[in-house]
């Protein structure tokens, strides 16, 4: 039957958990997986439409209108969460549903095409039990239905030139335990992601707009042009997935990310951390322009094709001055090859760079953590996981985790991981038992650096662990050890300069932020934000003012950076700003209270920092 494009309603949809729910029955869950399939073809036919495939765990159909798929997803997940209150908790089946109207390709019954990736990436972004639907649906049912819908904004979609507009069905109100400084924790805990590991790349995808300001300042000048430096400087991109299926997007981010972390520990080699990299994913590059954004001679392209047990790996560098191609390669082996497959990579990039390898640092760069090809596919869905920064991909994550180190109980990185999760909790005091968390987080992050002492990010997480229980010199101790392990290490050495910061050594914490956004050039909002305490802290009150406009602008709807705008304008002698900020700040969160914020900042080594900031925001007019 020959191919033809046709415009439908595609509905995509799979289960949360679903590696988790197999490793503890998998009788049960296949049992419980067929009967719940039955129940949504059953509804899908009801509403006129067809199931064109369900691999694994996965379903995708098709409907003649927006309508009947968006009314179709809403009867069955009430009828699935009627039949998953019936089971034990442990054994609930529950599926996310993504929507998009769309062009696709249909050949021999199968459907093709940026219909049916928009529809999948949609399902990705979904909290489980609940539905996600483009733009293109909201237009035709919005005011049709007694369903209410939360905007989501613009979401980059893999290979799709433009951000794709977002909606998900409004959550009914929980009653949830209040922070009296914020309100409800899942905004807690997207920004302790943000701000107190470092690590939120994907929370700074979703949110900026566009490229990031340069800050002004004699202490930031220098930033804002980045001349090629004088020494061989890469950008690896991130490595498209033609696996044909988009569940497999974490294991071809998972690749490029790390070769990043490889290349990352050469001092003599530049290498771009991963959220700046990551910006261009998904989208048609210029190498050329790549190398005038972010201040590079080299960039690095791949993409990854799995299919069961095997794997093809192709790249190839480019001298992104002249668009020259230096070499490229392909690499067809089975899956559990991958780990040779990175090293020849990076031994090839290293080569063609003339970079000379020093004593000692070429252990660190091809030591690997494991060599279980499963264990670390659920690291890389766990990592995966984290970077979506909700409670409910945390809890997945976690699990993913924990399998990883149940299937090779000496997978450091796996542990550096499991690690975040306390972390968090602890860092924004959102735990029921935060001493608990901190015990946790620092066990795991031993762990971690005893069963290999060579991975930088390891290392300085545990170093972060420190910080927050109070043990600053030994933060800094572990943040120091950190930055020779990773020299090129973009957050490791933004987190080790945030250590700085908490122990007054401002000037040298602005050394290290700045050498953090060469490698990162388009940074993570949390990074102005510390810079912008450190420059107010040396009185440059007008680049601090700055700093943390400039966060505001990359994270908008983190309450922090406003609060501390506020301190930085009464701080310049700008009152009538800092009360109208501060009148924005009570809007926000009329509970607000000053004493109550400022008790999640208690790793400062001056306890008078603390009450000078508390000054200032009252002078200001907070509570």
């Amino acid at each position: 039957m020959p191919s033809h494009r046709k415009l439908a309603a595609i509905l995509s949809a799979d289960v949360a958990g679903y590696s988790r729910l197999m490793g503890n029955d998998e009788r049960a869950t296949v049992e419980t997986l067929n009967a719940y399939r039955q129940v949504i073809r059953e509804r899908v036919e009801r509403h006129h439409g067809r199931v064109v495939d369900s691999p694994g765990d996965a379903l995708l159909a098709e409907f003649p209108s927006a309508m009947e798929a968006v009314e179709c997803a809403d009867e069955t997940q009430r009828e699935l969460a009627k039949r998953n209150a019936q089971l034990a908790e442990h054994r609930r089946m529950i599926f996310r549903f993504g929507i998009n109207v769309g062009d696709v390709i249909e050949e021999n019954g199968i459907l093709y095409g940026d219909g049916v990736n928009i529809a999948a990436r949609l399902e990705s972004l979904c909290t489980p039990g609940g539905l996600c639907i483009s733009g293109t649906v909201f237009d035709q049912i919005e005011g049709k239905l007694s369903l209410a819908f939360e905007f989501l904004g613009e979401q980059p979609v893999k290979n799709i030139t433009k951000p794709v507009r977002a909606y998900r069905v409004a959550e009914k109100p929980e009653p949830v335990a209040q922070h009296p400084a914020f309100g409800h924790r899942k905004a807690l805990l997207a920004i302790a992601v943000l701000v107190a590991i470092g690590g939120a790349s994907a929370v700074f995808w979703r949110l900026q707009s566009s490229p990031a300001p340069s800050l002004p300042g004699q202490v930031l000048r220098k930033q804002a042009v980045l001349d090629h430096p004088d020494r061989p400087s890469i950008a690896v991109l991130p490595f498209a997935n033609l696996s044909g299926d988009p569940k497999q997007e974490y294991f071809a981010d998972g690749i490029t990310e790390d070769i990043i972390t490889a290349l990352s520990k050469m001092e003599r080699l530049l290498v771009i951390a991963r959220n700046s990299a990551f910006q261009y994913k998904g989208k048609a590059v210029d190498v050329r322009q790549v190398s005038r954004d972010l201040g590079v001679h080299h960039v690095l392209e791949g993409s990854v094709r799995r299919q069961g047990s095997l794997v093809r790996v192709t790249a190839q560098l480019i001298d992104a001055t002249t668009g020259a191609h230096l070499w490229s390669e392909s690499y067809d082996r089975p899956a559990k090859d991958i780990f040779a497959v990175q090293d020849e990579i990076t031994h090839r990039i290293v080569d063609a760079l003339n970079v000379q390898v020093i004593e000692g640092e070429q252990a660190r760069v091809w030591r690997k953590t494991t060599r279980n090809m499963e264990a670390y596919d659920y690291f890389l869905r766990g990592r995966e996981q984290i970077l979506r920064y909700t409670p409910e991909t945390l809890a997945l994550a976690q699990a993913n985790l924990e399998t990883a180190i149940r299937l090779d109980p000496n997978f450091a990185l796996a542990y550096t991981q499991l690690g975040y999760v306390p972390l968090m909790s602890s860092i924004l005091g959102v735990s029921d038992d935060p001493e608990r968390d901190q015990r946790r987080a620092l066990a795991l992050g031993r762990k971690a650096v005893e069963l290999d002492d060579s991975q930088g990010y390891s290392v300085v997480l545990l170093g972060r662990v420190y910080m927050q229980v109070g043990q600053l010199d030994k933060a800094l101790e572990y943040g120091k050890r950190a930055v020779a392990l990773e020299p090129n290490g973009a957050t490791t050495l933004a987190i080790y300069a945030h250590m700085l910061e908490a122990a007054g050594r401002c000037e040298e914490a602005l050394m290290y932020f700045n050498k953090s956004l060469r490698l990162a050039p388009l940074p993570e909002a949390w990074i102005p934000w510390v810079q912008g305490l450190c420059l107010r802290k040396l009185g440059h009150y007008e680049e601090a003012i700055a700093a943390q406009q400039h966060a505001i602008a990359l994270a908008p709807s983190f309450i922090w950076w406003h609060v501390f705008l506020v301190d930085a304008y009464v701080a310049a002698g700008k009152e009538e700003p800092a009360r109208t900020k501060a009148r924005e700040i009570l809007q926000i969160d009329p509970s607000f209270s000053v004493d109550a914020f400022l008790k999640l900042f208690h790793w400062y080594r001056d306890p008078g920092i603390l009450k000078s900031y508390a000054a200032n925001l009252r002078r200001a007019g907070l509570p």
